[in-house]
């Protein structure tokens, strides 16, 4: 017999159904507003309050996760010499990258993007969110402990992060540095973490602009059956 005494359950908290015309407007509403979100690379220095940002990482850090295991870190940069580094060392290995594989499938699909190796928004917007996942956490006594499906784990907790930032007003990029791993030393992050993403936040900059871009059509990306 399966014995749930051991176990620690409760009610389901915070759950309101809608009836069927609401949860239609619902569903329509949240698709307008995040079919509008876009990459930016042009940002504002505008300051942005902590409070809003916080906000956001404690959406994220609701996301579901292998065993519950949350295998995310998240370190908020606005520190200026700190921001300067980065861009400094992402740029760096930014040129070997563009040397490279320019002429690659990589360096083609980047072309129409109007990409190249210089990051300014590194240094320009008010904050960058750096995300680490943890392949395994670390018991006070120096054990491991592994962690089950993290790429999906932090890659949800990063979609509801970008979702959160969408809908509070502010503009954001994923971008990851060709070679990351300096970050880690950078922002005093043990070794066995690994970057994830840099999530450059803040207001666009008032003449940002973005590349026209085709999302691919609706029955080239959903089956029902």
């Amino acid at each position: 017999m399966d014995d749930n005494r051991e176990r620690k359950f409760m009610p389901l908290p915070d759950y309101q159904e809608y009836s069927i015309q609401d949860m239609k407007i619902r569903s329509e509403e949240f698709y307008t507003e995040i079919r509008g979100r876009r990459s930016v690379r042009h940002f504002s220095d505008r300051p942005v309050p902590r409070d809003i940002i916080e906000e956001c990482l404690k959406a994220a850090a609701t996301a579901p996760s292998g065993a519950n295991k949350q295998p995310w870190y998240f370190v908020v940069v606005t520190d200026k010499e700190l921001k300067k580094r980065i861009r400094e060392l992402s740029e760096a290995g930014e040129k070997v990258f563009y040397a490279r594989h320019s002429s690659l499938a990589w360096g083609k699909a980047l072309k129409d993007l109007a990409t190249n190796a210089q990051k300014p928004f590194l240094e320009i917007a008010p904050y960058l969110i750096v995300i680490f996942s943890q392949p395994y956490g670390i018991s006070p006594e120096g054990e491991k402990i592994p962690h089950y499906f993290v790429n999906q784990s932090v890659g949800i907790a990063t979609g509801i992060l970008i979702s959160a930032i969408r809908h509070a007003g502010l503009a954001c990029l994923t971008y990851t540095p060709s070679d990351p791993h300096f970050l880690n030393g950078m922002l005093s992050r043990p070794a066995h973490e690994k970057p994830f993403m840099i999530l450059v936040t803040g207001y666009p900059a008032q003449s940002a602009e973005v590349p026209v871009l085709r999302k691919k059509e609706w029955e080239e990306i959903v089956s029902f059956m």
